[in-house]
């Protein structure tokens, strides 16, 4: 139940606070990171291939990016975001204060998840700047923003509930999260692979989610816009599923 908008506006505020007296770090590093994938691979693969579905290749690799980079900030900010007061001890202060677990997830993962989509509005406006770009469906390109950077925002929360210490961490986003992203067909459409490692690309859930952003983008996809969303919103049940089953049997939260 969420009734104590007051907690949650709190939570919420602190975590986007932190970001601001962190405003290097949080925005500044990795658009500039971002801006270099962008620079490095446009130009050294985008002049060997011009186009990819009829759509320019500098222009084709910017929703990858936007979501190469909504996966990994989202991840990190919200685990980092609950990690610190598990670090710290706070975190038996709003576990005994009258906040729902209902509120706590939402203050910590809708702050992440706001920093995640301003990052990934800021590279999309950033990559203007370098090739030409029209969004297809604004519509939906808005809704999977904001369902990815949910998501792995509540993927984050499970990890930082889950780590144990602060290499832990970056152990999934860097051993899982990013070889994921970039085997999911982010600089690439799977359907250049051979027909084997086409089908072995389908048991990759980053080619769901990066598909059907493109999709929003150009009107073309490695995967119909239904399976998609379809799969988007499973693994956002599966978070969700997993958040729940933490906070009633109190994993790692009341050691």
């Amino acid at each position: 139940m969420i009734g104590n908008l007051r907690a949650v506006r709190a939570i919420y505020v602190f975590e986007m606070a932190r970001a601001g007296r962190t405003l290097l770090q949080s925005l500044v590093s990795p658009v500039l990171s971002t801006s270099l994938y962008f620079v490095v691979f446009g130009a050294a693969i985008g002049s060997r291939i011009t186009e990819i579905d009829g759509v320019p290749y500098g222009a084709f690799i910017v929703p990858g990016l936007i979501m190469l980079l909504l996966l990994t900030q989202s991840v990190a900010n919200a685990s980092f975001g609950i990690y610190f007061p598990r670090f710290t001890g706070t975190i038996y202060e709003i576990l005994s204060a009258p906040v729902s677990y209902g509120e706590i997830v939402l203050g910590y993962v809708g702050a992440a998840a706001t920093k995640s989509i301003i990052l990934g509005l800021v590279v999309l406006a950033t990559s203007a700047l370098f090739v030409p770009l029209h969004v297809e469906h604004p519509v939906w390109m808005l809704a999977f923003l904001v369902l990815t950077a949910v998501t792995f925002s509540l993927l984050g929360f499970i990890i930082g509930i889950w780590a144990d210490g602060f290499e832990k961490l970056q152990l999934v986003p860097l051993l899982v999260i990013t070889p994921l992203t970039f085997l999911g067909g982010t600089f690439y459409s799977i359907g250049v692979l051979p027909p084997p490692w086409q089908t072995i690309a389908l048991f990759n859930p980053v080619v769901y989610l990066i598909s059907g952003f493109r999709w929003s983008f150009f009107g073309t996809a490695d995967v119909h816009i239904g399976v998609s969303l379809a799969m988007t919103l499973l693994f956002l049940g599966l978070c969700l599923v997993t958040v729940a089953w933490m906070f009633r049997t109190g994993y790692r939260l009341k050691a």
